[in-house]
């Protein structure tokens, strides 16, 4: 065997800011952890794109037909005006308000799309990451009446986990549209749009 088989040659895209940008395949060598980094990375971004989909059009999972978006549903200020508690519930009521409503709903479907596609994984980790820490603050996990089995790790930090090793990593370069995003030039003059 000699070292092309083992690690393959594979040319990075070149971002003027940064020089060489590394690819996937230059940080994960396995293709199979690729391929599990992609189905994760699919997995976290249907999470977002559900969540929009359900709210926007009530499918009964998380949001009932009468209470969806295009019913005239509120999606994130009937959470933030009845489903906050802890002590950062008065925070939280103050922020309900349709604006509120659409930059969630921008946000869980922008998140959605990008990472599903894989393409502006750190952007969509940061602000993934921003919108699931402010719901874990307001889902508050702390103390003994909290909903949460476990007060320090639930589903938000693992999601924001997912969302932030996608981005570390790569992942769009697998079963995604990775590898053409960072040709683009405006991605190649603005290398945090990768």
């Amino acid at each position: 065997m000699t070292a092309a088989t083992i690690a393959p040659t594979v040319t990075s895209v070149r971002l003027p800011a940064t020089g060489e940008l590394a690819l996937e395949t230059h940080i994960v060598r396995s293709r199979v952890a690729r391929i599990g980094l992609a189905v994760l990375r699919l997995a976290t971004g249907f999470i977002f794109l559900w969540a929009f989909l359900d709210k926007t059009f009530g499918f009964g999972y998380s949001t009932l037909p009468a209470a969806s978006w295009i019913n005239g549903g509120h999606p994130s200020q009937g959470f933030l005006l009845h489903g906050v508690t802890g002590p950062l519930k008065p925070f939280f009521t103050a922020i309900a308000s349709p604006t509120s409503d659409v930059l969630f709903m921008v946000g869980m479907l922008a998140i959605g799309l990008a990472v599903m596609l894989g393409i502006g994984l750190r952007i969509s980790a940061v602000v993934g990451t921003v919108i699931l820490l402010l719901m874990y603050l307001a889902e508050w996990s702390f103390g003994a009446n909290a909903a949460s089995t476990n007060p320090l790790v639930d589903y938000h930090i693992i999601y924001a986990l997912a969302l932030i090793v996608v981005a570390l990593v790569s992942a769009g370069d697998t079963w995604g549209f990775g590898l053409a995003w960072k040709r683009l030039p405006l991605v190649q003059r603005l290398p945090w749009l990768v």
